[in-house]
């Protein structure tokens, strides 16, 4: 008796929820939602700079001159690379007195603004304001400031690299470099 009390309260609970408005199916929307806007994104690609012919040696030392005499008109010692389109090293100079550690950095920020198109400085901003998944993109990325790509013509030729003093004293040397493209 006591078994079949508690059957029929189970029955007459399940008919009540089957039956109440939390378990019935909504009807479908008439349209569907419209979509969320893209945020902000821009219609063109960043730093699309389609790639050229790779630079030479005698251009890549107009590229080294320029960023030492920068260098020395300052009195900042300096480790100045230029590498091709793919990152691959074409001239590198270390100034007499330069910081050693710094030659491969140097290498490395000519190597990021190669492979990436843009300034090494974009990678150093986005880890200042807390982007770190810029870590995850190249285990050689260098995200400091003093990489800059070489443009010539429109096309991506090489990049310049600088590293010794601080990141914008590193920058002011490689635009030197990078603005004998122009």
């Amino acid at each position: 008796m006591m078994r079949s009390i508690v059957i029929m309260t189970l029955a007459a609970c399940a008919v009540a929820a089957m039956s109440s408005a939390t378990f019935a199916q909504a009807p479908a929307p008439a349209t569907p939602p419209a979509q969320p806007s893209a945020g902000g994104t821009p219609d063109a690609m960043a730093f699309d700079i389609p790639y050229g012919t790779s630079i030479g040696l005698e251009r890549a030392k107009q590229v080294v001159a320029a960023a030492e005499a920068e260098a020395k008109k300052r009195n900042w010692k300096m480790n100045i690379a230029v590498v091709d389109t793919n990152g691959e090293l074409v001239q590198f100079e270390r100034m007499e007195g330069a910081q050693i550690g710094s030659g491969s950095i140097s290498v490395g920020k000519a190597r990021t603004a190669a492979r990436f198109r843009r300034e090494s400085r974009a990678f150093y901003n986005a880890f200042e304001t807390g982007h770190s998944y810029v870590s995850t993109l190249d285990p050689a990325l260098v995200a400091s400031p003093g990489g800059f790509p070489l443009v010539d013509g429109g096309k991506l030729i090489g990049a310049v690299g600088c590293s010794g003093g601080t990141g914008d004293q590193d920058a002011a040397v490689c635009k030197a470099g990078a603005d004998t493209m122009k």
